[in-house]
């Protein structure tokens, strides 16, 4: 049963997998796991072409070691969780001190570099390098649980017991259990998905426990995070601006002032009877990307508890890097 199970999605996965660069016949080792950190809680559409222009630049982790943190941040984008970033540069700095420029072969190699958890380990040894390692993402555990556990959704959070299945129904043989993983992955993406499963297109739908049970709700609600006006939209607004600068940045820039609320005029805008900005300023109302990105951050209307509050949450991330009154990447 559990042979036929695997022959049949890993045959499927041959025909149906999205061709995916990080999957090529010419993928690196480093370009596994700068996909893996990326696509942690971030569509594949949206990392395609951010990490395409990071393994453009940084080919080689060496490449990435060689540059400021902050530039692997500015470089980062929109993808969100920008920690990762920081992530991937302290992990590159390891690899290229330590091992030569080449990453470690193995979990528990990988798993010592900087910001590599047990998932992205397993993942990179898997993918990367062909090991037989019990791989386990939100796509894997929702397979898991409509094949074999008749659950409409896994738990909240990952449980020694979905552990423990994941590793029952790894295949023995080392090439079909990298087979596997990735096939059982691809099926969680793209047909057993979570608000709308197309059963109908999936090979293994015989063999769903979830479907013998007559798909069965989920025993709870799943919610999304939050976004509109909280800390996370500020933090990301500010970072926007700091991706944005050049120059290190007035701090006091970040809040809304003007002559419209009483405020005297920022240096070099119209009004202002002080002296233009240095070329490490800019001016609250400019133009250019930092004027749009602060005008971004302004309209957000954040009161000064919640700007200050997401500032120092990324400062005390090291995302910004504050000196004498100026904010600037890492």
């Amino acid at each position: 049963m559990l042979g036929r199970l695997h022959a049949t999605l890993v045959d499927w996965f041959a025909r149906e997998a999205r061709d995916l660069p990080w999957r090529a016949a010419g993928r690196t080792p480093w370009g596994v796991l700068v996909s893996e950190v990326m696509l942690q809680q971030t569509p594949v559409a949206r990392v395609l072409p951010v990490w395409r222009e990071w393994m453009e630049r940084w080919p080689h982790p060496a490449d990435l070691a060689a540059e400021p943190a902050g530039e692997a941040v500015r470089a980062w984008g929109r993808l969100g969780y920008p920690r990762r970033a920081l992530r991937l540069h302290a992990a590159a700095t390891v690899i290229t001190s330590e091992h030569g420029g080449e990453l470690p072969d193995t979990e528990e190699g990988l798993l010592a570099l900087p910001g590599v958890g047990s998932y992205t380990a397993a993942a990179v040894a898997s993918f990367a390098f062909g090991r037989r390692a019990t791989v386990v993402d939100t796509n894997i555990r929702r397979v898991h649980a409509r094949l074999v556990g008749g659950e409409a959704l896994p738990a909240p959070t990952l449980t020694a017991a979905e552990q423990r299945r994941a590793t029952v129904l790894l295949p023995a043989n080392r090439e079909q259990s990298v087979a596997w993983n990735a096939a059982t992955m691809e099926l969680g993406a793209i047909v057993c998905t979570a608000r709308s499963p197309r059963c109908v297109e999936c090979p293994v739908s015989d063999a769903c426990a979830w479907l013998a049970a007559g798909e069965p709700p989920p025993t709870y609600t799943p919610r999304g995070q939050a976004w509109h006006g909280t800390d996370r939209q500020v933090r990301g607004a500010i970072m926007a601006v700091l991706r944005a600068a050049q120059h290190p940045l007035q701090r006091d820039l970040l809040e809304p002032r003007g002559p419209k609320d009483g405020a005297p005029a920022m240096p070099g805008s119209p009004g202002s009877t002080r002296s233009a900005p240095c070329p490490t300023q800019y001016s609250a109302g400019g133009t250019g990307p930092v004027g749009d990105a602060l005008a971004r951050l302004h309209a957000l209307r954040t009161g000064p508890e919640q700007l200050e509050r997401a500032l120092a949450g990324l400062l005390a991330d090291g995302l910004a890097v504050e000196v004498e009154g100026s904010l600037r990447l890492p």
